[in-house]
């Protein structure tokens, strides 16, 4: 049975998303600020994070937590799940690691849509074949059962859903791969701005090991292209 966390300050919204997700046969625990939740993260993770941004005293105390979630794991699924749907702040959540973006808005089907999805994947990358698992573009290497990305033989620290959307794009060198092709290889399925915004913290990413970096064309309309020169 998968494990959700759901930190989340208001008791009563807490315990309507507690009821849904239950009835979907998940072990759920909730928690109503970020200390109750990093006291139980401490002692064991759970399979995925349910995350609001505003923590009762602690206007950002959300963003704080799935920044210290993504330290403790690089590949445990974060959702930040919050009525602040700015582009400000979703980039934020992005940026600190967080698998994906939802308003509070957003319906239960869809948003049991997106944990499925994000189970999927995660069950994907156990199952994985080791054998076929590596692949190898110049100075990229990717071990896709382990979920690690190296460049110049030195691993680049990646979430889950940045992970598969490299896979996505050096698996085929020199193909453009559009913002629909990334979604459906890294399970997810976002806006074109929110794939944008998780491109741009890859290539932060690799440029922070090597500022040469430039393997990452975007085909302007079209959507991004590994570009095997390297």
């Amino acid at each position: 049975m998968k494990r959700i966390a759901i930190v989340e300050d208001e008791a009563a919204i807490r315990e309507n998303y507690k009821d849904v997700l239950q009835n979907q046969g998940y072990n759920v625990q909730g928690y109503a600020n970020r200390a109750e939740a990093m006291l139980a993260f401490n002692t064991r993770l759970p399979d995925l994070a349910i995350i609001d941004i505003g923590l009762e005293h602690e206007i950002d105390g959300g963003f704080t937590l799935c920044q210290a979630l993504r330290a403790m794991s690089g590949t445990l699924p974060i959702i930040f799940l919050t009525a602040r749907d700015s582009d400000f702040d979703t980039v934020c959540g992005l940026r600190l690691g967080a698998d994906d973006y939802l308003s509070k808005d957003v319906s239960f089907p869809h948003l049991l849509a997106r944990l499925a999805a994000l189970f999927r994947r995660s069950d994907l990358a156990d199952n994985s074949n080791s054998s076929e698992s590596l692949m190898e573009r110049g100075h990229l290497s990717i071990d896709a059962n382990r979920i690690q990305v190296c460049w110049k033989n030195t691993p680049i620290e990646l979430t889950v859903t940045e992970f598969w959307m490299v896979h996505a794009l050096a698996k085929h060198p020199g193909h453009v791969r559009s913002r629909g092709d990334l979604m459906q290889e890294a399970k997810i399925y976002v806006d074109d701005s929110t794939i944008t915004s998780h491109v741009k913290r890859i290539r932060k990413k690799f440029l922070a090991l090597d500022p040469e970096f430039d393997c990452i064309d975007t085909v302007y309309g079209m959507g991004y292209r590994w570009d095997s020169h390297a």
